[in-house]
């Protein structure tokens, strides 16, 4: 698992990379038709010897896998790799070694990710550099040191790239196939003890993501480990991931104060936006030619442009050719890191229901967005409860009996959560006990399904929300995929079957129709699932064209990873038809009243090709607009006090150059940003997340 590209551990977590539109791959086909060889094996791949670096892969739910990294007498540098994320299975090695300049002069990547082959070959020869990977293939001339960052592999890929940044002068290293990469110390703090305590150092990297990516190294400046959502750390000190993960996170958080103090403006006195289209989500229309007028944080006055009264002295913003919209809500966005809030708030995002997250740094988060110490959209938290087995969920507070899973809902009531999101590993028999309590403390239920059963039983046991339109297909399923619907089942089995389901029969009908009837929520998030089940390898997603240019050429890279690979009895054409069936159903539950809030189980990019998902599935850009607007607001208990632009409600609203009235995408072209009365410039915003210009 390559750390340069974060993108892909969020891939593997939370699993998405959305796609549609083709993009030419003939460098691609060519190269790889020239140099193809076969997936190779898991058992083909290396032996680590005893004497290799050993380390654990885990999250706060258990052990995921195992990696190590050791260098042969010939100096090549090996890396091993195993681990499993709730049946995602990746399994690969790296060898490669380094030109008398210190950077890779070969290197080989095999294995597999549920993407398929993890294939890559990078050389040196003749000064010209050439790679192929999954996803690309090319070449530059080669000049001066450079460091070829991997698009996949073991973490030593990683980590070799970090050594080399240590080494390199200022800390500073040039990237191929593009980009500079940057160190800065974060902090120093002493693990392990007696003979086994050592000094190590987080690093904070920037130039491969567009947000920094804090790395640990040893007191030689070699690579330590990794901690996120994941952590990569030697065995003998797999103990410390909770002390480093907080000593990084106050680390960085140090940072998080001057950004908010630079971005945030405070108007003097009133601000007007003038001769502007709104978009009123109460009545699920647009409406042209209107003035709205903010005051002491809240919507003083909304009315037509011709008799509007702007007070004296108010900042005014011209409207005309522009579209006012109240602020949007991700409904199912896991915040990463601090850089998460800058991100979303430039797309006009200024609330998000966080689905599942390390609830400490959560709750600290909280604290230094009320201190005004970080710039954040409001955010409406949940729990996330599983059991304990392989396929736990990787941030789970986890129950082992009935007592303990209501123990964790009282804990989740007591950490100011809004909800609890149920996991698959959890036992089904527990549910009952566990919603009653959750309901008593008014406590919102949401989630995926515990293995074995289907989402009518989960509807009629209490839950007031089914998240992911897999787990409402999975009412459509074969016994054999709801028996293990924890693991990769879950997935591919709508992979699979999703495209023989008849919408009009019983199953389907019955799931709907219940969920109509009970007002219970659904939370689709469909650009995951077209990530999953329409690109191939390389292909850009319509979720991230409109960024393409704008990010590192890392993160740029990552987002061409492809869908799942599609089993040999299978076709892609089966897969994007199963697809087309899940928009189908999407149409179908609109119909029928299912209550949808849009969420997109992304990285904060991808909530506005959710939307045109809706509008592809039959909404009007008006009603796909109310699943971000006053359907969350209500589905979380703020829609007398945010969601919609009216007089006496929170002024969070953005302005958008363009009309999504007739391109839903034009919500991208966000120019000012307005959270709780406080203004915002959109490309401010963009600058501080890492973005270096406007999505087209």
């Amino acid at each position: 698992m390559k750390l340069g590209p974060l993108v892909d551990i969020l891939a593997c977590i939370h699993p998405r990379e959305p796609a549609v539109p083709r993009t030419s791959l003939l460098l691609y086909i060519a190269f790889a038709a020239s140099t193809a060889v076969a997936q190779t094996p898991t058992a083909n791949l290396a032996k680590p010897p005893a004497t290799a670096r050993h380390y654990i892969i885990q999250s706060t739910a258990g052990q995921h896998g195992e990696s190590w990294i050791w260098t042969t007498p010939d100096g090549t540098r090996w890396g091993r790799e195993s681990f499993n994320l709730r049946g995602q299975a990746f399994e690969f090695d790296s060898a490669g070694k380094a030109g008398s300049d210190g950077m890779p002069s070969s290197l080989t990547i095999r294995g597999s990710t549920p993407q398929g082959d993890a294939g890559e070959t990078f050389s040196i020869a003749g000064g010209k550099a050439s790679w192929m990977s999954p996803v690309d293939a090319g070449s530059a001339a080669y000049k001066s040191a450079a460091f070829y960052s991997s698009q996949g592999g073991p973490i030593d890929q990683s980590a070799w790239l970090f050594e080399r940044i240590l080494a390199a002068k200022d800390h500073t290293l040039p990237l191929l196939p593009g980009g500079i990469a940057r160190a800065a110390k974060l902090t120093t703090v002493t693990v392990g003890s007696g003979a086994n305590a050592k000094q190590v150092t987080a690093w904070s990297v920037t130039g491969l993501q567009n947000y920094p990516v804090p790395i640990w190294a040893d007191a030689d400046n070699k690579f330590f480990g990794f901690v996120f959502f994941l952590s990569w750390l030697p065995d003998e000190y797999a103990s410390e991931h909770t002390k480093l993960n907080d000593a990084q996170a106050k680390a960085l958080a140090a940072q998080a104060p001057v950004l908010a103090k630079k971005l945030v403006k405070t108007p003097v006195g009133a601000v007007a936006f003038r001769n502007v289209q709104i978009y009123d989500a109460d009545a699920k229309k647009f409406v042209a030619d209107q003035t709205v007028v903010v005051e002491k944080g809240l919507i003083a006055s909304v009315g037509p442009a011709a008799s509007a009264k702007i007070p004296a002295g108010a900042q005014v913003f011209d409207g005309r050719g522009k579209s006012l919209i109240p602020g949007i809500w991700d409904c199912h966005l896991h915040i990463a890191n601090d850089y998460t809030g800058l991100q979303a708030l430039s797309m006009g995002v200024t609330s998000i229901r966080d689905p599942g997250n390390d609830d400490t740094l959560t709750i600290d988060r909280r604290e230094r967005t009320a201190r005004g110490e970080l710039l954040m959209p409001n955010v409406y938290a949940s729990s996330l409860i599983d059991g304990k087995g392989p396929f736990a969920a990787q941030v789970a507070n986890v129950a082992t009996s009935e007592a303990e899973l209501v123990a964790r809902i009282r804990e989740a009531k007591a950490k100011g959560m809004i909800g609890v999101k149920f996991y698959g590993t959890l036992n089904k028999d527990w549910i009952p006990a566990g919603v009653a309590e959750a309901h008593k403390l008014g406590l919102h239920v949401h989630g995926h399904l515990p293995v074995g059963i289907r989402p009518l039983e989960a509807v009629n046991a209490g839950y007031d929300e089914i998240t992911h339109i897999n787990w409402v297909v999975m009412q459509g399923m074969p016994d054999e995929v709801v028996k293990v619907s924890n693991g990769i089942a879950r997935l591919e089995g709508p992979a699979r079957y999703a495209k023989d389901l008849d919408l009009a029969g019983k199953p389907i009908t019955d799931i709907v129709r219940a969920m109509a009837a009970k007002g219970i929520y659904s939370d689709p998030t469909m650009v995951t699932f077209e990530g999953l089940l329409v690109p191939e390898n390389g292909e850009i997603s319509a979720a991230y064209a409109p960024f393409v240019g704008t990010l590192p050429p890392n993160s740029e890279r990552s987002f061409r990873t492809g869908g799942f690979a599609v089993p040999k009895d299978l076709t892609r054409a089966d897969y994007r038809a199963s697809w087309a069936k899940l928009e189908q159903l999407l149409s179908k539950m609109r119909e029928v009243g299912v209550p949808i809030v849009a969420g997109t189980d992304g990285t904060g990019l991808e909530l506005i090709r959710e939307l045109e998902i809706y509008v592809e599935a039959g909404f009007t850009p008006a009603e796909a607009l109310a699943t971000a607007t006053i359907a969350p607001a209500k589905l979380v208990g703020q829609g007398e006090k945010t969601g919609s632009i009216k007089v006496g409600k929170a002024a969070d609203v953005f302005l958008v150059d363009g009309d999504p009235s007739k391109r839903i995408g034009d919500l991208r072209h966000t120019r000012v940003v307005m959270l709780g009365g406080k203004l915002l410039d959109a490309d401010e915003l963009r600058a501080a997340a890492g973005f270096s210009g406007r999505p087209k």
